[in-house]
């Protein structure tokens, strides 16, 4: 659902921190992860259930409250945080009756019914954004209040806790340096205002933090910075020395000054959980495999050995994002913006990660895919037609073509291969159905694989739900066309 995450780029600062250890490191069993749905032919929910497993993920976080995600995870051993979205926050905020109502409808009911260990409620996502400009900050508060007053009332005030996750824009640092971290200053009262009801209530503060989106929006930004020191490699040359400590990655930097924000007002006790963090795979020029790979293996090697920053030495809960590949995003911050996944859309792992124990992440198990079957550019057909660019257009305002991106695993393609391309994805997210590959008869179905090099023709999963896409599906996608279709001159043009 972090539909507006590349804006968190601004926010992650090149610092970080020092200071006293209060805590001692210590190794993990278990993992957390995003778990997000919006995906035209989303993995079935006990497949995706017993691949966390599998996996040695017990902690998920749900963006909101999807019914299916949530009965899968019934009586699964995985402990859940489960969202409320931002566009609910107004009326729970004006109506302890509303805050009753999603209370009931989508924690008590889950967990009596079902099962599922809601162990948490994340009330908004990133509400103090500033490109939000202001929208939800007066009804923030008074709904987390509602909520705690609604949990309390169905007798889930100790069992379940309630936070708020956050943009890293929320705090910034006057000097780059960690131990100078505060708030931003138009919303220091509200944070403030929060964070203390939130420690009052037993309650969580999490934190999104996104290295990438910091590199990637700008082109000075020291690479190596972005990522994980590996053992014995020597320390970028961006490291921020604070005191006594130096900061050799942006991670620790970032995660330490809202600490120091946090101490400044008398907060510094507030359990802090990250509640985002990743690098995706496609969709960009930075966003690629082997940055992937080297980015979430440095972060699993810390979260499995427990080890945290300089002002917090024991590992907090990481929720890495995310589980899946999800098609149906908004594009609106970035193509890279539906490639997050540590699992491609079908579970298949992305790269080799070692996670707890060392043990080698694995697939999904029982997954069915539609036909072997792909919708491609017909031979024969001429790539100066003047019916291709409606077709094209038409094809990736209802399926995914952020792959043919410059510099992404399907940019090398040539004007025919990405023809192809685009009709295949719509072929696929429309259940394979005949109809959906009669482009103007420049199309054909073929059942020889058209996938080349680095450019992967995907064989959509079965669902079972065979019906053709159209406009309702391309408003669950979050409005992709306008995004989506900047691609297009990419599309028609050879590299």
């Amino acid at each position: 659902m972090a539909s507006c995450a590349a804006l968190r780029a601004l926010a992650v600062l090149w610092v970080a921190a020092a200071y006293p250890v209060v805590f001692r490191a210590r190794p993990v069993d278990g993992l957390a992860v995003n778990w997000g749905t919006r995906a035209l032919h989303p993995l079935p929910g006990d497949i995706t259930v017993r691949l966390l497993r599998d996996n040695g993920f017990d902690k998920v976080k749900l963006f909101e409250a999807d019914p299916n995600a949530l009965r899968a995870l019934g009586h699964s051993g995985i402990q859940v945080m489960v969202g409320l979205p931002n566009e609910l926050l107004a009326g729970v905020a004006g109506s302890v009756n509303a805050a009753e109502q999603w209370v009931l409808q989508n924690v008590s009911t889950y967990i009596s019914k079902y099962g599922v260990d809601i162990r948490s409620v994340a009330v908004g996502n990133e509400p103090f954004l500033k490109s939000y400009k202001g929208q939800f900050e007066s009804v923030t508060l008074p709904a987390v209040q509602n909520i705690q007053a609604a949990l309390v009332k169905a007798g889930l005030g100790r069992q379940i806790r309630v936070t708020v996750p956050l943009n890293a824009d929320v705090y910034e640092s006057g000097d780059g340096k960690p131990s100078s971290g505060d708030f931003r200053p138009d919303i220091e009262g509200l944070m403030v205002n929060l964070v203390r009801f939130l420690l009052d209530n037993n309650g969580i503060l999490a934190i999104n933090i996104y290295p990438f989106l910091s590199m990637d929006a700008d082109p000075n930004f020291p690479k190596d910075y972005a990522f994980f020191p590996s053992p014995g490699a020597p320390p970028s040359q961006a490291s921020v020395q604070d005191g006594n400590v130096l900061y050799t990655n942006v991670f620790d930097a970032n995660y330490d000054t809202l600490i120091s924000a946090l101490e400044k007002h008398g907060l510094g006790s507030i359990p802090v959980v990250v509640g985002e963090i990743g690098w995706p795979t496609d969709g960009d020029q930075n966003a690629n495999v082997p940055s992937a790979h080297k980015f979430n293996q440095g972060l699993f090697d810390r979260i499995v050995a427990g080890k945290g920053t300089p002002r917090r030495p024991q590992m907090p809960d990481v929720y890495v994002f995310a589980l899946f590949d999800e098609d149906a995003k908004s594009v609106d911050p970035g193509n890279f913006e539906r490639h997050w996944g540590v699992f491609n859309y079908d579970g298949s792992p992305k790269y080799a990660l070692r996670l707890a124990n060392g043990r080698p992440v694995v697939p999904a198990k029982g997954v069915r895919y539609l036909s072997k079957q792909w919708c491609v550019f017909r031979p024969d057909a001429d790539p100066n037609d003047p019916s291709i660019g409606g077709a094209v257009q038409y094809a990736c305002q209802y399926a995914d073509c952020t792959s043919l991106s410059p510099g992404s695993s399907c940019g090398s393609l040539d004007v025919r291969g990405n023809i192809s391309y685009a009709f295949n994805q719509y072929f696929q997210a429309s259940n394979q159905m005949k109809n959906a590959c009669a482009f103007n008869n420049l199309s054909v179905i073929t059942t020889t694989d058209p996938s080349r090099g680095t450019c992967r023709f995907d064989i959509q999963i079965d669902t079972g739900k065979h019906v053709l896409i159209g406009k309702s599906a391309a408003a669950r996608a979050s409005a992709t066309s306008t995004a989506v279709l900047l691609a297009l001159p990419l599309i028609m043009a050879a590299p």
